[in-house]
């Protein structure tokens, strides 16, 4: 392999599929249409760049790894060392439709050849300041999943040992909660509420500092035109609009309303063949969390903007489906959302197009 390396590889370009683990990368390259070498390293930078230095110190490498476990900081310190790195999103690698063997080794053969062939979707890469940024957005995801859940093992306690009599019927508040350090219980049992209280307490406290960060995220230049356009629309405010800001990026990237719609998993899946034409639920790609944020203001939208209220009652009307409508409603919003910001005019309500 290593005379093959020499004879075929030495000043060409090489295509290097990387398939990374947590303790372990897998790589497989290749020159002139065929495989050159492939190894198995520890999951550290110093021993790619070795490996690099050592096999093809006289080659134009270009890596490919999917997104996902290692995020983008081995993107970036692959181009800072001058290797032209591609990021590519998992669900779209092309494969044998018959594979029904999954391994390391074979997927980091198939991202080498996809590579090599141009058969691939980059990711955009979002720059590192950007990246760091969106962190708080999900850590503070994170924290509101945790509040919920520990709230529904509060209620659970109280159920369980049968503890509801003389509490708030209905929904609950924050205050509601945390008003339970005050009842008289077993040594046990106050105990137990009070370490899901405390937990509780915490994470409220952290809620309410990461949305502090997030409102002055609202006026970082690079952020705050974004944010007002948004902001402009019905059923967006400030939250949101920040949310949508950091997890979208640089509007100018999506060419069509067609493509923002598309990259949020907002269209219609399709199975069609010949004269047969069938479309199903939405894609779902990308991030759940951002069509939950669409559809939460579309709800408020079509309370305030005709046209997209017209729309939820067409769907509704052609479906007898709200989720399909609802849905229809957040995509168009979507779609609005990415003019309002290429364009830089406002929204404007009760405006078909």
């Amino acid at each position: 392999m290593r005379k093959m390396q020499e004879f075929i590889a030495k000043g060409k370009k090489i295509f290097v599929g990387l398939e990374d683990s947590k303790r372990t990368w897998r790589v497989c390259a290749r020159c002139d249409k065929m495989p050159v070498d492939e190894a198995s390293m520890p999951a550290k930078y110093e021993v790619l760049k070795a490996y690099f230095q050592r096999n093809f110190p006289e080659c134009d490498i270009k890596v490919m790894y999917e997104a996902g476990l290692q995020g983008f900081w081995l993107h970036d310190m692959l181009e800072e060392d001058g290797i032209d790195c591609v990021v590519t999103p998992p669900n779209k690698l092309t494969c044998a439709k018959d594979n029904r063997v999954k391994t390391d080794k074979r997927d980091a053969r198939r991202l080498a050849q996809n590579l090599e062939n141009g058969d691939y979707v980059s990711c955009k890469v979002p720059d590192r300041e950007r990246r760091e940024d969106r962190q708080i957005l999900r850590t503070l995801n994170q924290v509101q999943k945790n509040i919920k859940s520990t709230k529904n093992r509060i209620r659970k306690l109280l159920d369980y040992h049968g503890l509801n009599d003389g509490l708030k019927i209905g929904a609950w508040y924050d205050k509601d909660y945390l008003e339970l350090r005050n009842m008289n219980l077993s040594k046990s049992l106050k105990i137990s509420l009070d370490v899901l209280l405390s937990f509780l307490e915490l994470q409220l406290k952290s809620e309410k500092e990461l949305m502090a960060e997030l409102h002055e995220l609202c006026e970082k230049e690079r952020y705050k035109q974004g944010v007002i356009s948004k902001k402009s629309a019905p059923g967006i405010g400030w939250l949101t609009a920040i949310r949508l800001t950091l997890e979208w990026g640089d509007m100018s990237r999506f060419k069509t309303g067609k493509h923002i719609a598309s990259f949020a998993g907002l269209t219609s899946s399709e199975y069609s063949s010949g004269d047969t034409i069938r479309r199903g639920r939405i894609t779902a790609q990308s991030n759940d969390q951002v069509r939950s944020w669409l559809i939460e203001s579309s709800w408020t939208a079509i309370r305030k903007d005709p046209i997209l209220r017209e729309k939820f009652l067409n769907v509704l009307k052609n479906t007898g489906s709200k989720k399909k409508a609802i849905v229809a409603v957040a995509r168009k919003l979507a779609v609005r959302l990415w003019a309002l910001e290429t364009t830089g005019y406002p929204y404007c309500i009760g405006v078909i197009e």
